[in-house]
């Protein structure tokens, strides 16, 4: 890959970051990784051509052009997070993605179904990513340990919070989320 193809390509990755709090690139892998997919199944899914997702993944291609689409990424969040927290099973996951690709984006997220599980509460994991998209939509990882690192010494607390949920695994912030919320 030449200069000029890098430059594009890191342009692209900065403009997915700013619109989609993320490199499409790392939640497309988030998706495959949470929800057992592969990406010709993640790219069915979301009613995208293999090769497309692949350029949106590699950051040949910065945007999703179609809204239904990206209401199908936003979807499949949702349910790799209901996956992960327990309240969706492996089974339940499959047939909600065939619901997820049959939808025309709308019909599929509501308040409720977006934000809430069968409580009516808030799915941690929902919440977790919530921070972490706010907080990656306004910097990228590594100026986010920047300013944790230039806050440790007189704010400890406020800089392990910036490094765990702007630059850490998900995982991770849910286990510092769960231990602060007791």
């Amino acid at each position: 890959m030449d200069a000029a193809q890098q430059e594009s390509t890191a342009r692209a990755r900065e403009l997915q970051r700013s619109w989609y709090g993320e490199p499409l690139g790392a939640l497309f892998r988030r998706l495959i990784d949470d929800l057992g997919l592969n990406q010709a199944r993640l790219a069915a899914v979301l009613g995208l051509s293999a090769p497309m997702l692949s350029q949106l993944m590699s950051g040949q291609r910065a945007k999703i052009g179609n809204p239904a689409v990206v209401q199908r990424v936003q979807a499949l969040q949702d349910l790799a997070g209901q996956v992960a927290d327990g309240s969706v099973s492996a089974g339940e996951a499959t047939d909600r993605m065939e619901e997820i690709k049959k939808s025309q984006g709308g019909s599929v997220l509501s308040a409720t179904s977006q934000t809430t599980h069968s409580t009516g509460a808030p799915t941690v994991r929902r919440v977790v990513r919530e921070i972490q998209s706010l907080l990656r939509s306004v910097a990228a990882a590594g100026d986010i340990i920047d300013a944790a690192d230039s806050l440790a010494a007189t704010q400890p607390e406020l800089a392990e919070f910036l490094r765990v949920y702007g630059a850490g695994r998900t995982a991770e912030a849910v286990a510092h989320y769960e231990a602060h919320q007791s």
